[in-house]
């Protein structure tokens, strides 16, 4: 197992990029069965209302690129069966959307989730196997491969599921590596690092007056970017900034 492990690694490391990853990720999936490559991620699962959070990053292989528009920008992502079990589970599941099909997604099939059901039937992107990632900071992703068409033959024995498993893991280890230093925009408030160091302070109570001697700049400095923070965040007011801030991991180091 350590062997494999070890050459896998072997095979992302020789990547310098994200999309190098995905595209090394890709090649192994197809070398499983799989047809195409569903990767998200995003630094935490649910939004402040208790809805699954639309991911930070959405890559996508061998699937059109309108699917990002309509998870991303549509909000399908919070609506996806798929989402919405593997964000209530770690463990590796196989679904399909075909009538009749016993798997994990079949209660939820209904009038909500319809327009995801009916855009992957309308594409053949109707079953797969899906690894949820859940990080000990609080990160999720997942990683999927899709079988296009209608049938059984998801893989589904324990053993084909966690060789896909070892893998999904090992590239998320690899991409994540990638994710802060890419061009891509996530989809939280973007925040300074003063206004990120001025929110920190204020979570361990100090007030403007203590931060400005804290960090060197005047009072209404420092309440320039506690308000701007606050703005950014949708915050009514400091406290409000503060649990927001903390709540999408912005006050992370």
């Amino acid at each position: 197992m350590l062997d494999e492990i070890t050459t896998i690694r072997r095979r992302f490391a020789r990547h310098g990029t994200l999309d190098g990853c995905i595209d090394e990720a890709f090649v192994a999936m197809r070398g499983l069965g799989y047809e195409a490559l569903i990767y998200d991620y995003t630094p935490v699962p649910y939004d402040l209302d208790g809805s699954i959070m639309i991911p930070s990053m959405l890559k996508l292989r061998n699937i059109d690129d309108d699917m990002y528009d309509y998870w991303c920008d549509r909000g399908y992502f919070r609506i996806d069966p798929v989402q919405l079990v593997a964000a209530h589970s770690s463990r590796p599941f196989a679904w399909n959307y075909d009538d009749g099909a016993d798997t994990e997604i079949r209660a939820l099939l209904n009038e909500t989730t319809e327009p995801v059901a009916r855009y992957l039937r309308e594409r053949d992107l109707t079953r797969g196997v899906t690894i949820p990632i859940h990080m000990p900071r609080g990160g999720y992703a997942t990683v999927t491969g899709v079988r296009f068409g209608a049938g059984e033959d998801v893989p589904r024995d324990p053993g084909s599921i966690a060789q896909f498993g070892l893998l999904a893991h090992v590239f998320h280890d690899a991409a994540y590596a990638y994710y802060n230093r890419s061009a891509l925009s996530p989809r939280l408030p973007a925040l300074t690092e003063r206004e990120r160091e001025c929110l920190r302070h204020s979570a361990h109570g100090l007030s403007a007056k203590e931060i400005a001697r804290v960090i060197g700049r005047s009072v209404p400095t420092v309440v320039m970017h506690l308000t701007a923070a606050a703005r950014k965040l949708g915050a009514r007011n400091r406290t409000q900034a503060v649990v927001r801030a903390a709540h999408f991991r912005l006050l992370d180091n």
